[in-house]
């Protein structure tokens, strides 16, 4: 889950580079806490579909909220793709 986390927070950086990952908890909403926009949230999801190539549908997007929604969900996604 850690490695998850991390490149989670790799990919969130590439998006919204004046965030610092170092001070992002595992519980920070990406818009409501973090402030990205949709557009930034928009791009974050393909950035984490390219690098995991998971197909990551509309109705998941909540699933992504926090650093710990989104690595609980990659694992998830990532071990049925097993």
């Amino acid at each position: 889950m850690t490695d998850l986390r991390a490149a989670f927070l790799e990919e969130l950086m590439a998006v919204a580079p004046d965030l610092d990952a170092a001070t992002i908890a595992d519980d920070d909403h990406l818009q409501e806490d973090l402030g990205l926009d949709s557009m930034d949230f928009l791009n974050l999801v393909a950035r984490l579909h390219r690098r995991f190539g998971l197909p990551i549908p509309e109705a998941d997007y909540p699933r992504l909220a926090t650093a710990r929604k989104a690595a609980a969900y990659l694992a998830e996604k990532l071990a049925d793709q097993s």
